[in-house]
């Protein structure tokens, strides 16, 4: 992706030090809990793991660089090995400033999922602030019986301070591959004017946030009638494929947002979720 000349800084000067981090992590299925199997930790990615009820491996990853700027890059591996569960979830929101150069932050996921396992993707929020450019990237490959739950959430500058992104260079896709066989694939491209964009009734009509929540496991177009009834008008699901269902929620700021997205996930999780995610 090249960032449109207004969002790149040509001044000259010393080459900025940019932040590098990289993570692994695999659940594996031990006495009836699902325990590390290998982990790995580079740069300014970090992995926590907090304790929790039941059988699932928790996992929470902090940038230690406090934020993405132009020129950053972040890859996280993930997987879970034939019936093991793992959550993962972020400390906290994570923040894209404004390029200081030509290159976007770089974020690169890849979530592998064994027969019978599960994996549940639930970062928090992505916050974008004015002259923000991103390119990222998450791709799933599942079996065919493996179950995964994920949701993306993006917030398009912060409405309670105030914050207008006119300047943005974004590309976000997600990718899902279940038996080989690609059964989702989004794409969002956004430059130039977002706030602009966003308010136009076809895009999101003034929204400010909005998210994408994926489930992909046997039957789970079975929890379509009991999602569909917690959306707000300015939101909407459906199941294009057997075992799948995806919703596209919008909302003003990301606080509205998180009040649609937490019973959407406790119902889709069937479970307590991370602590982070607390109104």
């Amino acid at each position: 992706m090249t960032i449109p000349y207004d969002l790149a800084d040509d001044a000259p000067g010393p080459a900025r030090q940019r932040a590098r981090g990289r993570a692994r992590i695999t659940a594996r299925l031990r006495a009836g809990a699902s325990r590390i199997a290998a982990l790995r930790q580079e740069g300014s990615l970090r992995l926590l793991f907090p304790h929790g009820a039941g059988g699932a491996l928790s996992a929470t990853w902090l940038n230690t660089a406090g934020g993405i700027t132009g020129g950053d890059a972040f890859t996280l591996e993930a997987g879970a090995e034939a019936g093991a569960h793992l959550t993962l979830t972020s400390q906290a929101a994570e923040r894209i400033y404004r390029a200081q150069g030509p290159a976007p932050g770089r974020v690169e996921t890849r979530l592998t999922l064994a027969p019978g396992a599960r994996l549940d993707w639930l970062p928090q929020e992505t916050i974008l602030f004015d002259g923000a450019a991103l390119d990222r990237r998450l791709s799933v490959e599942m079996a065919e019986d493996a179950r995964f739950l994920g949701v993306e959430t993006l917030i398009f500058g912060r409405a309670a301070m105030g914050e207008e992104v006119r300047r943005l260079a974004l590309r976000d896709r997600i990718d899902i591959r279940r038996g080989g066989a690609l059964i989702h694939a989004d794409r969002l491209a956004l430059s130039g004017d977002a706030a602009a964009a966003l308010a136009r009734p076809g895009v999101a009509d003034g929204a400010r946030a909005m998210a994408t929540l994926v489930i992909a496991a046997p039957g789970a177009e079975g929890q379509l009638p009991a999602l569909r009834a917690r959306l707000p008008v300015t939101a909407g699901i459906s199941s294009p494929l057997p075992g799948l269902v995806v919703a596209r929620v919008l909302a003003p700021d990301g606080f509205e947002l998180r009040h649609t997205l937490l019973p959407l996930l406790r119902d889709a999780c069937a479970a307590d979720l991370p602590r982070p995610w607390m109104l």
